[in-house]
Order: structure tokens, then sequence, then C-alpha cells
């Protein structure tokens, strides 16, 4: 029988793969990066909603948890804001290539908000990513912009996995997702109220972006939010954060696919971006084998 941190290991896999589909759509919405995640985390929020009521979950916290929540809300609300800014300013293969310094992030990140001892390897592995990124950066500096975007992203990224590997300790998933999404949604709801961006404009969506606005909202974010703040039960942030390292490979797979022309990088890129896949692979090897040590 599989046990519950392997079968949360697959599905983790599952949701990585739709968040690198999420960047696909990211590219094919024609609206700008902040509209973009309003109307991500509000119809989001929405879908968990309807969950909600299903399920009959109840919505009490306490109000020290839902500040919390609220404050880890801004922090996603600010990561897909850079994260979709950066694909605006750039494109999709580089985007995702940038995000993986997460897991370099969150190898500090961990020792220096919780008190965890740093782990050698789990420094070593994001210098690797790092040197993938410098080798990215090194051939595609003309998208300076963008990858400023994207790293300030993946640190963003970084920190709510972090946060958020502590909320599911004590809290359903579903519910944690709820609070921090609709904190996102009231986040930028005040930006957008104080730049009085709220217009009949604003709300006059093509049928395309429409479409692609509820795919997004529904399985790559009300579903894979969910998930992934669920598996965090069983896997530590950074094993999370260096899994999310694939995002970039499926992601910049179909990207050259749909894309074609406008996605084809460099030979040197790709290079940067296999390094990253190979850090990806090492984790788990090491990891394996660490276990296995303990069990004997």
């Amino acid at each position: 029988m599989l046990s519950d941190s392997f079968k949360s290991y697959l599905h983790l896999h599952l949701i990585v793969f739709i968040w690198g589909f999420t960047a696909i759509l990211g590219a094919l919405i024609s609206l700008d990066a902040l509209p973009l995640v309003w109307f991500r985390m509000s119809l989001a929020v929405v879908f968990i909603s309807l969950y909600i009521y299903w399920k009959k979950l109840p919505l009490k916290v306490s109000r020290k948890f839902l500040m919390q929540f609220i404050f880890a809300g801004f922090i996603i609300a600010l990561h897909w804001f850079t994260f979709f800014k950066a694909i605006k300013v750039s494109n999709v293969s580089v985007t995702l290539a940038c995000l993986s310094t997460g897991a370099f992030f969150a190898s500090f990140l961990e020792p220096i908000l919780f008190g965890k001892k740093i782990i050698w390897y789990e420094v070593f592995l994001g210098l690797l990513v790092v040197l993938g990124l410098y080798i990215i950066f090194n051939v595609e500096g003309n998208y300076f912009y963008g990858i400023l975007l994207a790293l300030t992203s993946a640190f963003l990224s970084a920190l709510f996995s972090v946060i958020n590997s502590k909320f599911v300790k004590t809290h359903d998933a579903t519910i944690i997702s709820f609070y921090e999404l609709s904190g996102g949604v009231l986040f930028f709801s005040v930006l957008l109220l104080f730049g009085n961006q709220f217009s009949t404009d604003f709300f006059s969506l093509t049928f395309d972006d429409l479409k692609y606005l509820i795919i997004l909202s529904s399985i790559c974010t009300a579903y894979a939010f969910i998930a992934s703040t669920s598996v965090m039960k069983h896997l530590s942030a950074y094993t999370v954060m260096l899994t999310i390292n694939l995002e970039p490979i499926y992601g910049i797979i179909l990207a050259v696919i749909l894309f074609k022309e406008k996605e084809k990088m460099s030979v040197d890129f790709y290079i940067g971006a296999l390094l990253i896949l190979f850090t990806v692979l090492l984790n788990i090897v090491i990891k394996t084998h660490r276990k296995k040590l303990v069990e004997h």
C-alpha cells in the first residue's frame, strides 16, 4: 500500500502540471496582470464557496488565524501578479525558468522563520537552481525586467509555501484557501478602487477571456490551491517548492507546442532548464536514500 507521503507526492506532481498550464492561460488571456489576478481569485472564491456549502464545512476560525490567512492571501496575490506581469513583459519560458529559484529561497526562509536547522544539501540544490538561472540569464538578458519580476514571484511563492506549511497542521485546507483567496481579492479590490479602475470596460470580457478565466479559476486555482495546501500535511515546504521546479519543464514544453516561434529559446536556455530538472530528480534520490537510512 502506498504511504500518505508518496500519494501526496504523486498528487503534487499532478498539481504542478496543472500550474504549468496556468502560464499558458496567462499568455492566452488578453487582460493585464492586475485585473487578470483579480478575476482569477474572485471566481476561485466563488467556486470554493460552493464547495464549502456542498460539503457543509464550518467557516469559523479564530481572529488570530483569520488575520494570518488574510496576510498570506496578500502574499499569494502579489505572487500571481508578478508572475503574470512577468509573462506579459517577457514570455512563458523565461518566467517559468526563473520561478524555479523558489526552492533556493525556501531553503533559507524555513530556518529564518521557524528556527529549523539549515540542511546542507538543500542549499547545494538551491545553488544548482541558481546556476541554471545564471545560464538562462546569460543568454536571455534582454528580458531583464521579466526576469526580475519572475524572481520576485519566486520569493513570494516560497514565502507563501513556508507560511502555509504551518497552517495545514491545524486547519482544513479548503477553509484556509477560502480565507487566503478572499484576502487576496480584498487586497486587489482596494488597489483597483483607489486607482479608479472599476468601470464598465473592466467587466467587459471577451468570450475567450471568460472561458480561459473559468478554467484558470476553477481547475488551476480552486482545485489546485486546495490540493496543494492539503499535501503539505505530509510534505515539507522545501520539497513542495523543489517539486514546483517541474512547473517550468511542463509549462515550457506546452508553450513551445502551442506558441511555437515565440517561445523557442537558445540551446543554453534549455541547458539551464535541464539543470533545474536534474536538481528536482536529485532531491528525490537524496530524500529517498536518507529515509531508508532512518528506517534501518
